[in-house]
C-alpha cells in the first residue's frame, strides 16, 4: 500500500492528498471490527468562575482565602474545645451538680472561651480594615478602575460583582463562626452566672450581630476608600470607623432590651434588716436600690454613714425605706435584642451600599 505524498503546487491536488494520507492513517492507526464508528462522550466539566465574577475572585483571591482559612481553623479549634468542655462537665455530673461548686476546675474552660472571643470580637474591625478599605481603593489608586470602565462591562455589574462577592464571603465566615461559637457556649449558657452575657465577648459573637458588624465595617470600608481613593489613608480612617463603630454599639446595646423591676416585700421602716428580692442567677442586674414607702428609690449609701445599728436604724426609718428593688434584664431577652439592634445595622449597611451606587459608581473612574 502506499501514499501520496509527492508535494504538488495545485490547490485540488494538495487538497486531496492531504486527504488522502489522512484517511489512510485513520484506516491503519484506528480502531478495527466497526469500534471505529463508536464515539466517546467527554465527562462534564465542573462549573467555574468566568467573567467579572472570576476577574474579581482572582484579584482578591489572597484576602479570600485567608478569611476561609482562618475561619475553618477557627472551627476546628472551636469543635476541640467544646469536646473538651462535654468532657469535664460528664465527668464532673452536670447539671446535678452547680458549676459555682466546681471552683478552679473549671477556669481553665472558661479561659479557653476568652481565648477565642478576643478574636471573635476583633474581626469586624479586621475585615474592615484589610478586606473593605483597599476593596475600590486600591482599583482607583492603581488607574484599574478606568481600564475596566472602558471595557463593555457596566460600572454597575463591576460594583455589585466586587460588593456582592466580598459580601458573600464575610457572611459565610461569620455565620459559620457565629454558629459554632453558639453551640459550643450553649450547654453552660444558663447554668453558669460568672458569664456576663451582655459584654460584648458574648453578645457581639453570637446570633446575627457578628454578621451585622462585620458587613457594615466591610462595606463602610469599601465607601471610605472611594471616597479616599488611597488605600492606605482607606485603611486608617477605616480602622477608626470600625472601633468608633464597635464603641457606639456597646453604649446602645442595653436600650435594646425591656428593663424588669424586681422589689422586695415591704416592711415596716426600721423594723429589721432589708433583704433583697431575687433575681435570674445569669440576669444582668443594671441597679439596685433601696425603696421608700412613697415608692421613690435610694442609693445604697443611703444611711452608710453611720457609726452604730441604732444610728442606722433610725436613718432607715426617718428616710420611711420600707424595701429595695433591683433592675435586670433576663438572659431571655437576648435573642431578640440582637436581632433587633442587628436589623438596625442591616439597615446601615443596607444605606451604604444604596449610597455606593447611586453616587459612589460615578467616581469609579
Amino acid at each position: 500500500m502506499s501514499t501520496f505524498t509527492n508535494p504538488s503546487t495545485d490547490g485540488r491536488n494538495g487538497t486531496a492528498n492531504r486527504t488522502m494520507n489522512a484517511t489512510m492513517n485513520a484506516t491503519r492507526n484506528g480502531p478495527r471490527h466497526g469500534a471505529g464508528n463508536t464515539s466517546t462522550t467527554k465527562a462534564p466539566r465542573r462549573p467555574r468562575l468566568s467573567g467579572m465574577t472570576w476577574l474579581v475572585w482572582r484579584q482578591h483571591r489572597a484576602a479570600f482565602w485567608t478569611v476561609i482559612a482562618a475561619t475553618v481553623l477557627c472551627v476546628a479549634w472551636m469543635i476541640y474545645q467544646r469536646a473538651q468542655l462535654m468532657d469535664f462537665l460528664n465527668a464532673y455530673g452536670f447539671p446535678a451538680k452547680n458549676l459555682d461548686e466546681a471552683g478552679r476546675r473549671f477556669d481553665p474552660y472558661v479561659g479557653a472561651f476568652s481565648s477565642v472571643t478576643t478574636g471573635l470580637t476583633a474581626i469586624p474591625v479586621i475585615l474592615g480594615v484589610l478586606l473593605g478599605a483597599p476593596l475600590l481603593a486600591g482599583d482607583l489608586e492603581s488607574g484599574t478602575a478606568k481600564l475596566i470602565a472602558a471595557q463593555s462591562v457596566s460600572r454597575n455589574r463591576w460594583l455589585a460583582t466586587k460588593l456582592g462577592l466580598a459580601g458573600l464571603v464575610v457572611t459565610v465566615s461569620t455565620v459559620t463562626l457565629s454558629a459554632m461559637f453558639a453551640w459550643w457556649w450553649n450547654p453552660i449558657k444558663l447554668h453558669y452566672a460568672d458569664i456576663d452575657w451582655t459584654s460584648r465577648e458574648f453578645f457581639n459573637t453570637t446570633g446575627p450581630v457578628p454578621v451585622a458588624l462585620a458587613l457594615l465595617s466591610v462595606f463602610g470600608g469599601v465607601l471610605i476608600g472611594v471616597i479616599l481613593r488611597r488605600t492606605l489613608a482607606a485603611m486608617v480612617v477605616t480602622l477608626g470607623f470600625t472601633v468608633a463603630l464597635q464603641a457606639v454599639w456597646g453604649y446602645f446595646k442595653l436600650s435594646l432590651g425591656d428593663i424588669v423591676t424586681a422589689t422586695s416585700k415591704p416592711i415596716s421602716p426600721g423594723d429589721s434588716v432589708i433583704t433583697f428580692p431575687e433575681v435570674p442567677r445569669t440576669a444582668h442586674v443594671l441597679d439596685t436600690s433601696y425603696v421608700s414607702g412613697s415608692g421613690k428609690l435610694f442609693d445604697l449609701t443611703t444611711c452608710t454613714d453611720t457609726l452604730s445599728h441604732e444610728a442606722t436604724t433610725s436613718c432607715m426609718k426617718k428616710a420611711d425605706i420600707v424595701g429595695a428593688s433591683i433592675d435586670y434584664i433576663p438572659i431571655s431577652q437576648m435573642s431578640s435584642m440582637q436581632w433587633y439592634g442587628a436589623s438596625i445595622l442591616f439597615a446601615l449597611t443596607a444605606g451604604t451600599v444604596a449610597f455606593l451606587f447611586i453616587w459612589g459608581r460615578k467616581r469609579l473612574v
